[in-house]
């Protein structure tokens, strides 16, 4: 301790220990800022949050998780994220440098991701009010001037023309070629390279793949 509101920990153990019970005590507000989201927890932890997120409270308290585009480039890291909203969070992406990995809650207490070193991850909780607020204020200019995730989604498909989100559609209903192709009004073969076209804009590497992303951004249903 140094002034009776700080403490630092090293490492995610000792951070889970001496303030686990803080994420749990969240009840107006969880304001989780990161580069992605291995500065916080390990993958059990996630999918714990998304638990009580889904069985919380979540018309009194609002979750706000701001990352980096980064975090998008990993599949279960953007699974987890999709969770989060689903459940009633909000998540945005900033591409400049955010000012702080920290996480407030509620806006009484902070925990500020710091260094690597031979011990661990440094981490800084307070309860500093001060502190806290300074932050905080920074953390929410940085969240005004983000992006929805949805949005950020949504720009992933501004390469495709309307026939090729038809394709999309149809992938994500898990038709065959053949019946996508009579679907969507094209030949077998216009089909497939339609296909192959979605596969490169979206980066996917299978169909199932442009499949799930398609759901994730509400193209699913519907005929054409």
């Amino acid at each position: 301790m140094t002034d009776g509101t700080t403490l630092t920990v090293y490492g995610e153990g000792e951070l889970a220990a001496r303030a686990g019970r803080l994420f749990d005590g969240a009840t107006r507000e969880f304001f989780c800022a990161a580069a992605d989201l291995h500065t916080w927890s390990r993958p059990e932890a996630r999918s714990g949050f998304v638990s009580r997120l889904r069985s919380g409270p979540t018309g009194r308290l609002a979750v706000r998780k701001l990352y980096t585009p980064a975090v998008l480039a990993d599949e279960e890291q953007r699974l987890h994220l999709f969770d989060v909203a689903a459940a009633g969070g909000q998540v945005r992406l900033r591409a400049a440098t955010l000012p702080h990995e920290a996480i407030v809650i509620d806006r009484r207490v902070m925990i500020l991701a710091g260094r690597r070193g031979p011990r661990g991850r440094e981490f800084t909780i307070t309860t500093s009010s001060t502190l806290v607020g300074s932050v905080h204020a920074l953390m929410r200019a940085t969240w005004d001037a983000g992006v929805p995730l949805a949005d950020c989604l949504r720009r992933e498909t501004d390469g495709l023309d309307a026939d090729s989100l038809a394709v999309l559609r149809a992938l994500a209903a898990g038709l065959t070629d053949s019946v996508g192709a009579r679907r969507v009004g094209m030949s077998l073969r216009t089909y497939r390279r339609r296909v192959a076209e979605v596969l490169s804009v979206l980066d996917a590497d299978s169909r199932f793949q442009a499949g799930v992303h398609a759901g994730r951004l509400g193209l699913t249903g519907g005929s054409t």
